[in-house]
């Protein structure tokens, strides 16, 4: 009788190992674009753009004049002096957007979805992180040249509007890492939209719209100490090309705890979340 030779059967080849970076900007940019597909569907930017110049124009046209001239000018002073807190309240704004889809994301089940693939797990939070902080720089864009159109004259050279942009972006993703704490930490979508807007306050209760040399004593220390307003003083002294004193590193250091802190709750309270 005839033997049929027998083929031996051989081992799968294994997959090759991802990088791990690169695994984790892949995921990352894959997140990103998620946001950005839900951003088309669900168009919160418009709330996002529409806040600031809504404000922009009520405070220079209503409140303008009378403002202006209490700083010994008129209306095209006080929108000089004014845009550093619209552009602030606009990165502010965009704290409640990140921590809403934040918080849409771990209480609507997906996260556990995402846990059983493979995915980088910093990768869903940084999704969010970057791609509302894209929409928020996009905003910002709009609400400048709004403001040029208006007469806004910015008195910054190139090296001013480099330092502008780059502290700009460190104080987008500050605050998005913070965001996004809020909203893993939320129970609820309707606390994670809720919470941030006490952040809008802030640069109200500061030198946004008002020299804080106005206010009374008491509210005047308030206004020195938080940390909204040598924020607001850093982007006027480059916009304006003024000296900034010692604003900018007492900004740098309050945008580098909030990041900071942000971060490490982010990470602390998705990690805890996800595993329930």
């Amino acid at each position: 009788m005839t033997q049929t030779p027998t083929t031996p059967l051989t081992a799968a080849a294994p997959e090759p190992a991802r990088h791990p970076i690169r695994w984790a900007w892949a995921d990352t940019a894959t997140m990103v674009k998620r946001q950005f597909v839900h951003a088309v569907r669900y168009p919160v930017f418009m709330f996002l753009v529409g806040a600031p110049i809504v404000i922009l124009l009520l405070f220079v046209y209503v409140f303008g004049g009378t403002l202006g001239r209490g700083l010994g000018g008129d209306s095209g002073d006080y929108l000089a002096y004014v845009m550093p807190g619209i552009i602030v309240l606009t990165f502010v704004g965009g704290m409640q957007l990140t921590a809403l889809s934040m918080s849409q994301d771990m209480n609507e089940g997906i996260v556990t979805r995402f846990r059983s693939m493979s995915i980088s797990r910093g990768a869903v939070m940084a999704g969010h992180v970057i791609s509302n902080g894209l929409q928020q720089v996009a905003a910002v864009v709009i609400v400048l040249g709004l403001a040029l159109l208006l007469g806004f004259r910015p008195a910054a050279d190139g090296l001013d509007w480099l330092g502008l942009v780059g502290f700009c972006l460190l104080l987008i993703v500050a605050l998005g890492w913070l965001s996004v704490a809020l909203g893993v930490m939320a129970k609820s979508v309707e606390t994670a939209s809720n919470v941030p807007m006490l952040f809008m306050l802030l640069p109200m209760v500061g030198s946004g719209f008002v020299p804080t040399d106005t206010m009374p004593r008491w509210m005047q220390i308030f206004a020195d100490v938080q940390p909204f307003t040598p924020i607001i003083e850093t982007i006027r002294g480059l916009l304006m090309g003024t000296p900034l004193g010692s604003s900018w590193w007492i900004s740098l250091l309050w945008i580098v705890g909030f990041g900071v802190l942000g971060y490490v709750l982010a990470r602390t309270a998705y990690e805890r979340r996800a595993a329930q």
